[in-house]
C-alpha cells in the first residue's frame, strides 16, 4: 500500500474526501465532516474578504484539536483546502501563505497546472490532491509532484469531466500507483465500494453533503437535490465558461431555458474576488442526486454511508461467483 494512502486510512472512518464546493463549505460544514471521519475541505474563495481566512482556519484548527482532546478514541479526520490556480484567481498567493501559516495537511489544487504551489506545500509538511479530468491533465500534474490525483469524471458535480469512471480509473492505473480519488456520482455507500473496487483509494464525494444540515445552502437548493434525479442534471459551459454540471430546476428559476442556453458565458472566465452571481442563483450538483432522499446531519449521512459500505462488502463476500472461486482454487 502506498504510504500516503495508509497514513490516510490510519485517520479515516471510510476512504472518503469530501469535496470543496463554493459557497456550501464553510468552516462547520469541514469540522463536521472531520468530526465524522471522513476529510473535509472547502475552497479558500469562501471565506471573504481574503482576510477572514486565517480566522476560519484558526477555528477548523482549534475546533478539531479541542475534540480529539475530549475524545482520544474518536475518529477524528485530517481538513483540507482547495486553492483554485487560475490566472483569474488574484487570491492564490495571499491564501497559500495563510495556508501554510496554518500548515493545512491537504491542499486540493484545480484547474492549473500545480506546480507552482507543490514545493510551498511539502515544506510545511502538507500534500497536494490535484483535481484532473483526463489522462493527460494527470500526467502533467504528475510531472508537477503532486502526491495524489483526484479523478473527475463524468457525472461529478461542478466542473466535471466527460470521460467514464471506469475508462478513467483504468487508463491511469495502467502508469501510476499513487493515491486515487475518484468523483463522478457517489451518492451512497456502495459507490464508495465501486471506487475502491475500480482501483481508487478514495471516493471523492460533494453532493451528498449539499443536502446536509450544516451546508451552507438555502433550504430550496438542499431540496431541489433531493427531489431530483439524474434526468434534472445539465452538462453545459454558459454559466461559467468550464462545462459544469447544474441543476435544471435552478435554471428555470432564474428565467433562463435549459434547452436554449448560449454556448458560451457573457464573461470570460473569473475566479477571481467577484466570482459568486452564477454558484448563488444557479445552483450545481451531480448526477448522483437520485440517490439521495433526505435532508440530513453530516454524522448521519456518515453513519449511513458507512453500513451501506459495509454490506456492499459483506454482500460481495457472499457473492456465489466468488464463493465458487474460491472452491476452485482449494488443492
Amino acid at each position: 500500500m502506498h504510504p500516503v494512502v495508509s497514513e490516510l486510512y490510519g485517520q479515516l472512518r471510510l476512504p472518503v474526501i469530501c469535496a470543496p464546493m463554493f459557497i456550501v463549505s464553510t468552516p462547520e460544514l469541514v469540522i463536521a465532516q472531520c468530526a465524522a471521519g471522513v476529510v473535509g475541505s472547502m475552497p479558500a474563495l469562501n471565506a471573504r474578504p481574503q482576510e477572514e481566512l486565517s480566522p476560519w482556519l484558526g477555528r477548523i484548527k482549534s475546533s478539531l484539536t479541542e475534540l480529539r482532546t475530549r475524545e482520544p478514541e474518536r475518529i477524528i479526520a485530517p481538513y483540507a483546502i482547495n486553492l483554485i490556480i487560475h490566472a483569474s484567481n488574484d487570491r492564490v498567493e495571499a491564501d497559500l501563505e495563510v495556508c501554510a501559516q496554518h500548515e493545512v495537511p491537504i491542499i486540493i489544487t484545480s484547474l492549473s497546472a500545480p506546480h507552482r504551489v507543490v514545493d510551498a506545500v511539502h515544506g510545511w509538511g502538507g500534500k497536494v490532491f490535484h483535481d484532473v479530468t483526463t489522462v493527460r491533465h494527470a500526467e502533467k500534474a504528475l510531472e508537477g509532484g503532486v502526491d495524489g490525483l483526484i479523478l473527475v469524471s463524468a457525472g461529478a458535480g461542478g466542473h466535471a469531466g466527460t470521460t467514464n469512471p471506469l475508462a478513467l480509473v483504468g487508463e491511469i492505473r495502467r502508469f501510476y500507483d499513487g493515491p486515487l480519488v475518484l468523483s463522478g456520482a457517489v451518492s451512497r455507500g456502495d459507490d464508495i465500494a465501486a471506487a475502491r473496487a475500480m482501483g481508487a483509494d478514495f471516493a471523492y464525494m460533494g453532493t451528498r453533503f449539499i443536502a446536509s444540515t450544516e451546508a451552507n445552502a438555502v433550504e430550496r437548493y438542499k431540496q431541489t437535490i433531493v427531489e431530483s434525479g439524474s434526468k434534472d442534471i445539465l452538462y453545459t459551459p454558459a454559466f461559467s465558461g468550464i462545462p459544469g454540471n447544474y441543476l435544471k430546476p435552478s435554471i428555470v428559476a432564474a428565467g433562463l431555458d435549459p434547452t436554449n442556453l448560449p454556448a458560451k458565458p457573457d464573461k470570460s472566465v473569473d475566479f477571481g474576488n467577484t466570482r459568486s452571481k452564477v454558484w448563488k442563483d444557479i445552483w450545481s450538483a451531480g448526477q448522483g442526486v437520485g440517490n439521495i432522499d433526505e435532508v440530513m446531519p453530516v454524522a448521519d449521512i456518515v453513519g449511513k454511508l458507512e453500513g451501506e459500505y459495509r454490506a456492499s462488502l459483506q454482500r460481495l463476500a457472499r457473492d456465489p461467483f466468488v464463493n465458487l472461486m474460491q472452491e476452485a482454487c482449494r488443492p
